[in-house]
């Protein structure tokens, strides 16, 4: 049973467009070119909207290079900064070529713990290999002034190739002790997942420079794959790292029902395909025989409807208290900002849904330095929840 958020409530489901536009156009905000829903709505809310930026296309990943410098990437290709004070986005030169057919293209951002000194940027982006696309994990540095990324390299090309152009994850987190992690999907062949040979539906674990660590699950397992650190997936858009509790958690697009939020540990199965709650897009059958298998991890909070999950983030800031270490997601299908409540012990406990009347399909998440939520949209803006107050 979820809360339905206040906002979505003060709105109405049911309200028309042309009065959404008005409540949306007649209060400007402090920042040249924002826009803001009404202060009634934010005294109902508690919090307000705004439109810090416009990009172009789909904006897949963001993260802040400082205070004031959003970096974000579109899934065409592009890579942009976003004044969040005034607005003004610089598009940067010198990008890699990416395969952006179907669900590929560039694809997420993220930044480092050690950026201060080390300077590297990281991404993923589906990268062409004899016609086909594959998930690849690659950093760059940013010129100075910034207008231009320099010594592009692929840390890592993962092996998913097949036929389709769906399903090729991706999303970037680190942990606290030196790795990232990203994620790829099944691309779209359902028992690639459990299939330890290739790197389709996993969860990713290298060192920053692309090694293998050496307490890898599947290290001196071969064939098994040496970088895998999960695995039977379907296709996790949003992975967190919890560097206060050592907990990384990923959400799933589900098929028809069935998406998923996981707490993803060393070697884990998470089922896919072998168990599912979705069903198939084609009719009412269930996907899998079962939900449950020995060997195969349960999900900790399944969306049936599905939300069709893009991203996924944890937040730990100061602006909203009553949402420290709450999980959030945007949900591209049902077009809104998912808040799910995380017990100290792991369990999700509660969930809300905020922004529903927006209409848009939410694609990224990103919590400022100030402690405000940042958001992208498939219609290429970029807007911030802020206390109302």
């Amino acid at each position: 049973m979820f809360v339905r958020g206040r906002l979505s409530r003060f709105l109405g489901v049911n309200m028309s467009k042309a009065l959404f536009v008005v409540l949306i156009c007649l209060f400007r905000s402090p920042i040249a070119d924002a826009k803001v829903l009404g202060e009634a709505t934010a005294m109902q809310s508690g919090f307000q909207i705004e439109q810090v930026a416009q990009g172009k296309g789909v904006i897949w990943g963001m993260s802040f290079l400082n205070p004031n410098d959003l970096l974000f990437t579109t899934r065409n290709g592009s890579v942009g900064i976003a004044s969040i004070r005034t607005g003004h986005v610089y598009w940067l030169k010198n990008l890699p070529s990416v395969y952006a057919q179907g669900q590929g293209g560039l694809l997420d951002v993220a930044i480092p713990p050690n950026y201060s000194t080390e300077r590297w940027t990281y991404f993923t982006y589906v990268k062409d290999l004899q016609g086909k696309g594959v998930t690849a994990l690659a950093k760059a540095k940013l010129t100075k002034p910034k207008d231009a990324l320099t010594q592009w390299q692929d840390v890592f090309v993962t092996d998913s190739a097949t036929n389709t152009s769906r399903h090729f994850g991706s999303r970037i987190a680190f942990d606290a002790d030196g790795h990232v992690f990203f994620t790829v999907g099944d691309r779209g062949v359902r028992p690639s997942a459990q299939d330890l040979k290739n790197h389709n539906g996993t969860v990713i674990r290298l060192n920053l420079d692309g090694s293998v660590p050496h307490d890898n699950p599947f290290v001196g397992k071969a064939p098994a794959r040496a970088e895998i650190w999960s695995y039977g997936h379907r296709n996790p858009q949003g992975i967190v790292y919890d560097a206060k509790h050592n907990r990384l958690w990923a959400i799933e697009h589900g098929p028809r029902g069935g998406d998923e939020i996981n707490l993803v540990q060393k070697g884990r199965n998470y089922g896919w395909p072998e168990i599912s709650y979705g069903k198939e897009y084609w009719g009412p059958k269930n996907v899998a025989d079962a939900t449950h298998k020995d060997g195969m991890e349960q999900p900790h909070k399944v969306y049936t409807p599905s939300i069709a999950p893009g991203s996924l983030m944890l937040y730990q800031g100061q602006a909203f208290p009553l949402w420290k270490d709450s999980l959030f997601a945007g949900a591209l299908k049902l077009r809104h900002i998912n808040r799910v409540g995380v017990s100290l012990d792991g369990t999700l406990i509660s969930e809300e849904r905020l922004l529903e009347g927006l209409n848009e399909r939410i694609r990224a998440l990103t919590e400022g330095p100030d402690g405000f939520i940042y958001f992208s949209t498939d219609t290429g803006k970029i807007y911030r929840l802020k206390p109302s107050q």
